[in-house]
């Protein structure tokens, strides 16, 4: 029951923002414009003053990196794998990878973590996000780009990639961040209070578009039930026990570091993939259904798990 009072709080922005949607409160615009407030303003100055007040040692964990990236990569290419050997198109099989391993760390990881396990939970928060919405993001865009095109040029896939990823605020604002930190230079009080403020709506904002998100109707055909089971299978299932065994016998990383990379792990999937689907016209219904059935049935695993490692 006190793990329960810690996480539902959180899922409960998610439902407000749902219930605001779909009785009206919100209009249909309100998806969009407050993803934008969170994608392009508020996360990054999250991201930014996380990363200028840190220390080395809190982004530079190899450990973590290794179990939390390497389990993430090993379900994604073994989901593209599967996929296209069921004769998928590429694009359709690099869509759903995302789907099985792109946790939704910028969203609902930063409040979730720092909830349930505190404020040292932020910068491997920082870490896991910036693995999904930088390496994992940019390899699927990568391979969609190459399914695509006839000529099949992954030089011009990979340019095309590195150019989308110079523009993205999320990984413009820590790599500010990361000079500030590398320089030693202390952020000046007044913007330092004003990125506490702006960083301080992330959290909220982010959680209610979620549920903004989640109440959006699809159109077209209803997805096959079996691909919805077998890919929120994988991202609920599959990574967070690779990433646990990862961090247990392989990398052997320390309790806090081991429950907080299986607790990521263990996130449902996120937007960024549905907003792949739609920009490159694959089917967004199956993506838009992963992310409602991943993220309500981890309420129940998350709990789970919090409560397991006390």
């Amino acid at each position: 029951m006190s793990v329960a009072l810690i996480v539902l709080p959180v899922f409960a922005l998610i439902l407000a923002g749902f219930i605001a949607r779909r009785c009206g409160a919100l209009g249909p615009a309100a998806t969009g414009e407050l993803n934008r407030f969170v994608v392009n303003l508020a996360l990054p100055a999250l991201l930014f003053d996380i990363v200028a007040g840190a220390q080395w040692s809190d982004i530079w964990r190899p450990g973590f990196i290794g179990a939390f990236g390497l389990g993430a990569a090993a379900v994604f290419a073994a989901t593209v794998m599967v996929r296209t050997a069921g004769r998928r198109p590429l694009a359709d099989a690099s869509v759903d990878g995302l789907n099985a391993a792109y946790a939704n760390t910028g969203f609902l990881g930063f409040p979730l973590a720092l909830a349930a396990l505190g404020s040292s939970m932020l910068a491997p928060t920082l870490i896991a996000t910036l693995i999904t919405v930088c390496v994992l993001f940019a390899v699927a865009i990568v391979l969609i780009e190459i399914s695509l095109q006839a000529e099949r040029n992954a030089v011009a896939a990979a340019r095309k990639v590195a150019l989308s990823l110079a523009r993205n605020p999320l990984v413009v604002a820590p790599a500010l961040g990361a000079v500030f930190l590398a320089a030693g230079w202390a952020e000046p009080r007044p913007p330092h209070a004003f990125l506490q403020l702006l960083g301080g709506a992330a959290a909220p904002c982010a959680l209610v578009t979620l549920g903004l998100f989640l109440a959006e109707r699809t159109d077209g055909p209803k997805p096959a039930v079996g691909d919805i089971a077998l890919l929120t299978g994988l991202k609920l299932l599959a990574q967070p026990l690779l990433t646990w065994g990862l961090a247990v016998f392989v990398f052997r990383l320390a309790p806090a570091e081991t429950h907080g990379a299986v607790l990521l792990a263990l996130l449902p999937t996120g937007t960024g993939a549905f907003m792949l689907a739609q920009r490159y016209g694959r089917e967004a219904a199956l993506t838009s259904r992963v992310v409602l059935v991943s993220t309500i049935l981890s309420v129940p695993l998350i709990i789970g798990w919090l409560s397991w490692i006390g």
